[in-house]
């Protein structure tokens, strides 16, 4: 490790009250918005804070809102830093 080859992290979000709302909805369509709306803040998270073609997001987690994304680990620093602010 290190620091400058990608490997998979995984990003925990804070809480999200559209998340909950979404998450609530038990029915299939309800799934379907939740699928849709954390693949899309997942990806705006990443496109806010790092530059493109830098890192690889692997997937969406529902359940805990979270995602993995392949980066550097002095990009997870870095990226950690913002996310707490």
């Amino acid at each position: 490790m290190d620091g400058t080859r990608p490997e998979l992290h995984f990003v925990f979000m804070n809480y999200d009250p559209e998340y909950e709302r979404l998450r609530s909805n038990k029915t299939k369509r309800g799934a379907h918005e939740l699928d849709l709306y954390l693949s899309r803040k997942h990806d705006e998270v990443l496109a806010k804070n790092l530059l493109p073609g830098t890192y690889r997001k692997t997937l969406s987690l529902v359940i805990v809102d979270g995602f993995a994304v392949e980066i550097t680990d002095d990009q997870a620093c870095l990226f950690t830093r913002i996310l707490i602010r």
